[in-house]
């Protein structure tokens, strides 16, 4: 629902709330269901209404457990009985400045003020403790805004008694614990309420009046940004840009005004901007973001563009260039099937409104952001939160560098007749191996990211991941070739019943389609059955509306259909032979060392 996307109109979304939901719900299919439970150290109520609408427009259906008034403490720590039979995928821990029970004073000495400082952490990193252990699902906890008031002035900040150098310390005590466990992610109130304004945002009436300690009209706001830390949890993000030219990238119409007279680099404010926002898409390339370019233009025009001296992008920072005269939803379409990605990964950025328009009229799922005037490019593309990032992998950092190998490889294929000999000619290797540690991060970012070649589309927090390695059998695999390391590129997960083992996730990325890895998965997976005692495997499809790529997969891979429901959810059988022969003929897979039989702990 475009009014609810940046920038929109708060009171009419707190006025409107109910009939926006049933809207969203009416027009909505095939939600993301978890369950969110707010504890809360003030009132919560629209705080709940709210998010749930934001959260239903990311496609994700919350069912929410909502504590009482300001009992977030007792509920997180004497384990209330409705909150456990809940059993929440995500807790979300609402406080704010005001649940700081003791704050210095001028008369403190600087011990004492540590002190203070010691027993506020504590509490709150022993309430964090004991709900990861109770629940294992993923926390989301507030950090804190200033003080609306400055008892000793600009000072507040310096000295150890101030209000405000109290509050600093303790939110880095907070970030210091979120940079140690994955599983817990910051909602930046501290940053938010200096966007809205502290006044706006932490005004005394709605604390003194209603107990809101966020002021009702900021809610939206407040609502909208906690969306999306919970949408890219869910793998709800986008993954790439599609980037216009000319009065986009840089000022000027290069077929016209020639590269000289572009307006880009120091000389005049105008170029200063579009460098400004030049250089904020090449951090956006640098944490894994495809930049990829439409434009109407003659190919030769638009590098020459793109090659100026002044450009803060190069060539080589963009995945795939369309310039030609095609319209743009064609080219957009073609760049989606070139990267293997689905249409809903992209962001579409022109200056242009009634490109903007052709965008969303043929490829509605394209998120297309009012840009307005260069100066205001930037704000308007980050406050949509297209790709909040929860970590960052070392598979996030490189993957320009394997989308680009993909390309190479394409190129490389279209030279053989057999395809096979060209599988062996890209000298593949693979890594399968358990679960370990420094790929956890990654293996829940695929299980979340990955819809099309998805077999179940379960989705997995890292804590959950983590539970998986005590009892189920999980595997994860690389793949490297001659153009290039892919990355951890797919993950299994079996859950051992006797004899038999139930295959509840299956997935690869899309970007190693048809490179024989699932075979590759497969010979591991009954090789470690085969270990195990187990004589069977069990797979099942349940179809949405992306992973129809994979409805006969299991058939392909041998399986024989036992069970089709009438929403056309399939159950397959293998019966592992005495004697198995691989399927994998064209990659060079690792062996599993000694007792790492996709182990069960």
């Amino acid at each position: 629902m475009k009014e609810l996307e940046y920038p929109f109109d708060s009171e009419w979304i707190l006025a409107k709330k109910k009939s926006i939901k049933k809207q969203l719900l009416a027009e909505g299919n095939n939600f993301l269901e978890k369950k969110i439970a707010i504890l809360g150290g003030s009132t919560t109520a629209d705080i709940k209404n709210l998010l749930d609408i934001f959260l239903l427009n990311y496609g994700i259906k919350a069912d929410f457990y909502e504590s009482e008034y300001n009992q977030y403490y007792q509920d997180a720590m004497f384990d209330n009985e409705e909150l456990v039979s809940f059993s929440p995928d995500i807790i979300y821990i609402h406080t704010s400045n005001v649940n700081i029970k003791e704050y210095p004073t001028v008369n403190d000495s600087n011990d004492a003020v540590n002190d203070k400082l010691e027993t506020v952490y504590t509490e709150f990193e022993g309430m964090w403790d004991h709900l990861y252990e109770k629940y294992h699902c993923q926390i989301i906890q507030n950090n804190m805004e200033p003080p609306y008031f400055r008892l000793m002035g600009n000072y507040d900040s310096t000295d150890y008694r101030g209000r405000l150098n109290f509050i600093n310390r303790l939110n880095d005590k907070f970030y210091e614990y979120a940079r140690a466990h994955k599983y817990f992610h910051i909602h930046d109130i501290n940053y938010l309420s200096a966007l809205i304004g502290l006044e706006k945002f932490s005004d005394p009436f709605y604390w003194h009046m209603y107990k809101y300690a966020v002021a009702v009209p900021a809610i939206p706001e407040y609502c909208y940004n906690l969306s999306h830390i919970i949408k890219a949890i869910y793998g709800k993000n986008k993954k790439a840009f599609v980037l216009d030219l000319d009065n986009t990238l840089w000022g000027g119409v290069v077929g016209d005004d020639g590269v000289e007279n572009l307006e880009i680099g120091q000389e005049t404010s105008i170029g200063q901007a579009y460098s400004e926002f030049q250089s904020y898409l090449k951090s956006h390339k640098d944490m894994g973001i495809l930049l990829n370019v439409s434009s109407k233009n003659e190919e030769e025009n638009a590098l020459a563009g793109i090659n100026h001296s002044d450009s803060v992008l190069k060539e080589e920072d963009f995945t795939l260039i369309r310039a030609n005269w095609e319209p743009k939803h064609i080219n957009t379409l073609s760049i989606a099937e070139d990267l293997n990605l689905g249409i809903d990964s992209f962001v579409f950025v022109d200056d242009n409104p009634a490109e903007r328009e052709i965008i969303s009229t043929n490829l509605p799922t394209v998120s297309v952001p009012e840009i307005e005037t260069v100066d205001k490019y930037i704000k308007n593309i980050d406050r949509h939160g297209y790709f909040e990032v929860l970590s960052l992998s070392e598979d996030d950092l490189t993957r320009n560098d394997m989308y680009k190998a993909n390309i190479k490889r394409a190129e490389t294929m279209k030279s053989f007749t057999d395809y096979k000999d060209y599988l062996k000619s890209l000298e593949m290797k693979a890594v399968i191996k358990p679960f370990e540690d420094i790929y956890m991060s990654r293996i829940a970012q695929l299980t979340n990211k990955s819809n099309q070649f998805n077999l179940t589309t379960k989705r997995y927090s890292q804590s959950e991941i983590e539970e998986c390695c005590k009892d189920h059998l999980t595997f994860y695999g690389k793949l490297t070739d001659k153009f290039g390391d892919n990355g951890v590129v797919t993950v299994a997960i079996g859950r051992p019943e006797g004899d038999t083992l139930h295959m509840e996730l299956w997935l690869m990325s899309c970007r190693v389609l048809k490179r024989d890895m699932e075979y590759a998965l497969l010979d591991t997976i009954v090789h470690t059955c085969i270990a195990h005692g187990i004589k069977r495997i069990i797979g099942y499809y349940y179809p949405t509306a992306k992973n129809a790529m994979v409805k006969d997969f299991y058939k392909t891979m041998g399986f024989d259909m036992i069970s089709e429901d009438e929403n056309k959810n399939t159950t397959w059988e293998f019966v592992i032979p005495d004697v198995y022969e691989n399927k994998n003929k064209v990659i060079d897979v690792e062996e599993l060392q000694n007792g790492e039989s996709g182990h069960i702990h």
